[in-house]
């Protein structure tokens, strides 16, 4: 059986502000705990989840390490897993008020070569405009 949630409207316009903050958000948090944040961001909201596409996320000193062996697990592993353990041990309280919903849970991965990063924000709720979500 499944259960209906109704949650609030955002207008097109108002959402499309709100992906830009939440973009720039990302960008802050990342320059703040890691050092250096994404070049070019772009977010968009889908029921509970934030999807955050960025390029231009490794520094200097990254793409020097990329040149080793294995340079590339070890930035696969810096950007994607600890990058994870990183938005456990200090939420993005920001980004939650921003959206009206508790951060969950980060899920994100990078392709090194090319320097892209996808990462899907889990809320415990919608975000965005009207959605319905199904609970099994």
């Amino acid at each position: 059986m499944y259960l209906r949630k109704k949650v609030g409207i955002i207008s097109p316009s108002k959402q499309q502000q709100t992906e830009q903050q939440f973009a720039n958000l990302v960008r802050s948090y990342r320059k703040k705990h890691i050092g250096k944040g994404p070049e070019k961001i772009k977010v968009t909201f889908q029921k509970n989840w934030a999807i955050a596409y960025m390029s231009g996320s490794l520094s200097a000193v990254e793409h020097f390490i990329l040149q080793n062996e294995n340079g590339q697990n070890m930035i696969w592993q810096a950007r994607t897993q600890m990058i994870k353990e990183l938005y456990n041990h200090i939420r993005p309280v920001e980004m939650e008020e921003l959206v009206g919903a508790k951060f969950e849970r980060l899920f994100t991965d990078i392709n090194v070569e090319n320097d892209e990063v996808i990462s899907v924000f889990v809320f415990d709720r919608p975000i965005g405009q009207e959605q319905e979500m199904n609970t099994i």
